[in-house]
């Protein structure tokens, strides 16, 4: 039998379509996100187009002293758990607006991070699970466009980095996902690239077999493996003067 999918974030179009895309596959799926209620629709979709239980549970990553309390009172402990949170804001907002940049640095950063945590304590206890975290090119290296949101996914990148280190051994493994441009509706207002862009299925593509690979750190489109090697080796004295 397949193993349940936890889709944490459940209402951003990545998470659509990654939910989606493992019920193709045959697996039970969980919707958890804020105000869950509101997705019966697309319970209804997955149940009616593949065949497969889903059930919907109240999430709030910011919410990190019930994350114990949610990991526990799902149905039944995943095997895979896909955390598609994240919130971009605006780089000018967060320079200025301190509520601003702490929602960025703890959606994308804390939340998860925590959350994870909980997972990686149940999986490695049971000897077996998969953690797919969602990061960013944006943590490769900090630009002035947009740093606190870089930062924050940078911090998660080094979270999921040892946490695979941590648990290898203990039957668990840990994919990071580095997507750079999506279609989606948190970009919709910036003008954005075609050869660089993916579209939310192609990213949940690329999720389902990292996962089947045991992949350990995937850029969802290769060209950005080669454009943030580039921008990584900018000496900083150059890098600093630039306007990426």
């Amino acid at each position: 039998m397949t193993s349940p999918v936890l889709i944490l974030g459940a209402r951003s179009d990545i998470a659509r379509a990654t939910a989606r895309a493992f019920a193709a596959e045959g697996h039970p799926i969980q919707l958890a996100a804020r105000h869950a209620a509101d997705l019966q629709n697309d319970k209804a979709d997955l149940e009616t187009r593949y065949n497969v239980e889903v059930t919907l549970h109240d999430f709030d990553v910011l919410e990190v002293d019930r994350h114990d309390a949610f990991v526990d009172g799902l149905p039944v402990l995943p095997g895979i758990a896909v955390c598609a949170v994240g919130k971009m804001g605006e780089q000018a907002d967060n320079e200025t607006d301190t509520a601003a940049a702490v929602a960025v640095l703890r959606s994308n950063f804390e939340g998860p991070a925590i959350l994870f945590g909980v997972l990686a304590n149940r999986f490695a206890e049971r000897g077996a699970g998969t953690l797919v975290g969602i990061s960013s090119v944006a943590g490769d290296r900090g630009r002035a466009s947009n740093y606190v949101y870089g930062s924050a996914k940078a911090g998660f990148t080094a979270f999921l980095s040892g946490l695979r280190n941590r648990l290898c051994k203990r039957n668990v493994h840990v994919v990071t996902v580095k997507p750079g441009f999506v279609n989606t509706a948190m970009t919709a207002h910036l003008d954005l690239p075609k050869k660089l862009t993916a579209d939310p299925a192609e990213v949940a593509t690329a999720i389902v077999a990292a996962v089947n690979k045991s992949r350990n750190i995937i850029y969802v489109r290769p060209i950005w493996w080669a454009v943030m090697m580039v921008i990584r080796n900018i000496p900083e004295a150059i890098f600093k003067k630039t306007s990426l």
